[in-house]
């Protein structure tokens, strides 16, 4: 593949996916300085990996698989130099209004708590619950991860189960 088709494919999926790969980079990254390094990093990544596409899985397919390889690489890496954190209240500013300022703050509390949820979960089930909120199917979530579309099923089951029981023992010491 020459560097024209390269960056062709590029354009395309940066301009079809490019809000999912903000989400996907928001999902694994609460810091917005950091988020912005990452959501770069996933670009150049993408663009250097349809040097190998052949088409054998969707364009979706590829660009979820290298944004969600990119994120984990990040996480891993970012783990080994910080503990954990908290939302940055940056990250829960960026959240969108609402009319009623009580619902608004209500909303914007449990999305961070959930948020919160995710980030630690291990890289591999978070990947999974990302997809799923990405409303990716099994089969698909299954090219993916390397995941029969059975095992995803379960998976997207317990960690469903588990998140709400975490966040319903949240509220409860609240």
């Amino acid at each position: 593949m020459d560097a024209s088709q390269q960056d062709e494919r590029y354009a395309a999926a940066a301009a079809e996916l490019g809000g999912a790969i903000e989400r996907l980079a928001r999902a694994y990254e609460a810091e917005v300085d950091v988020r912005g390094d990452l959501i770069q990093d996933i670009h150049v990544a993408l663009w250097r990996s349809f040097a190998a596409f052949d088409g054998r899985c969707s364009l979706r397919t590829w660009v979820y698989r290298v944004a969600h390889n990119t994120a984990a690489s990040h996480v891993q890496k970012r783990r080994r130099f910080r503990p954990e954190r908290w939302a940055s209240l940056d990250a829960i500013e960026a959240l969108p209004d609402t009319d009623d300022p009580e619902t608004a703050v209500g909303e914007r509390r449990a999305l961070s708590r959930l948020m919160s949820l995710i980030h630690q979960l291990a890289p591999p089930d978070r990947q999974v619950l990302l997809l799923y909120l990405e409303d990716l199917d099994a089969a698909a979530m299954g090219e993916i991860t390397g995941l029969s579309p059975g095992a995803v099923a379960t998976k997207i089951h317990r960690l469903k189960a588990l998140l709400a029981r975490r966040f319903a023992e949240g509220r409860a010491k609240a």
